[in-house]
């Protein structure tokens, strides 16, 4: 009886040891597959995670080079619905570089035309916005424009209201233009627009430049004007060259439109009923005078 007590006491404490010993080893062992199993997952979400990453780095730098030729195309679009002026021709231009020549001096930049394409001194650059510059110096594919807001730069124009004449002299980047030359005694009123006369021969006639800001007088012959630009020169991008006709063009498209023109006056001017002569065939013998 005592051994079978005793029996039974081993049995229960032994069972209950490698119960106490096993347990923890089922925890550590279930805990580990746990961990590895969320590691795993977690790999598999940082993969995830990386390539998602990627792909919104590759939409966002698509998303740019889209608004990029948005834009362009905007800027494009405004440039060819220009139409040029008449007896001009115009041609489209990039500008390559900006703020060119020793210690960046001038207030010019470079495009991709040049004299293979007509542009040469004095050819005027325009945007929808007005008058850019004009060509100081081309070589064979590129040229160099020197921008209106240059001191050296000088341009005839004309108030678009009032008609008072004058010269528009560039101060320098960042800086409000100058009216020169306008008479104490000629209207000209803040917030005019002033447009290109002609009458250096340079720019056509009519384009806009600039808008009067500021209008003094003083005890001096003429006005002190001053004046912003219209086009925005730190944002330059195209631009359109102007090109003369070639004058044997001009002249013989207004010989054709002249002759024409005669032509059908002419034509005009025949009854419809009048008879026309009979021509004499050249086998006809002449009669012999007397």
């Amino acid at each position: 009886m005592r051994t079978g007590f005793l029996d039974k006491l081993a049995q229960n404490t032994g069972l209950e040891f490698v119960g106490w010993v096993l347990k923890p080893g089922e925890w550590v062992k279930t805990t580990s597959t746990e961990l590895w199993e969320h590691y795993i997952h977690l790999v598999d979400v940082k993969e995830e995670n990386q390539r998602l990453q990627e792909q919104l780095e590759r939409m966002n730098l698509e998303l740019a080079k889209y608004r990029e030729e948005a834009s362009e195309v905007r800027r494009l679009r405004e440039l060819v619905a220009l139409p040029p002026p008449q007896g001009w021709e115009a041609q489209g231009a990039r500008v390559i570089a900006q703020r060119l020549g020793p210690n960046a001096i001038l207030e010019t930049v470079m495009v991709d035309r040049g004299a293979l394409s007509r542009a040469v001194a004095n050819t005027p650059a325009i945007t929808h916005q007005g008058v850019a510059g004009r060509v100081l110096h081309s070589s064979l594919n590129t040229s160099s424009l020197l921008l209106v807001s240059d001191p050296n730069s000088r341009v005839a124009i004309v108030g678009q209201t009032h008609r008072s004449t004058g010269i528009l002299a560039g101060m320098g980047p960042d800086q409000p233009c100058r009216v020169l030359y306008v008479p104490y005694n000629d209207p000209m009123e803040q917030g005019e627009i002033l447009v290109t006369s002609g009458l250096a021969e340079i720019f056509p006639k009519g384009l806009p430049v600039a808008r009067v800001t500021q209008v003094t007088s003083d005890t001096s012959l003429f006005l002190t004007i001053e004046a912003e630009l219209l086009v925005d020169l730190r944002n330059l991008e195209e631009v359109l060259l102007l090109m003369r006709l070639p004058s044997e063009l001009m002249v013989r498209d207004g010989q054709e439109r002249n002759a024409t023109a005669g032509a059908g006056e002419e034509l005009g001017d025949i009854p419809a009923s009048e008879e026309q002569p009979e021509e004499r065939s050249d086998s006809e013998t002449p009669p012999t005078p007397e």
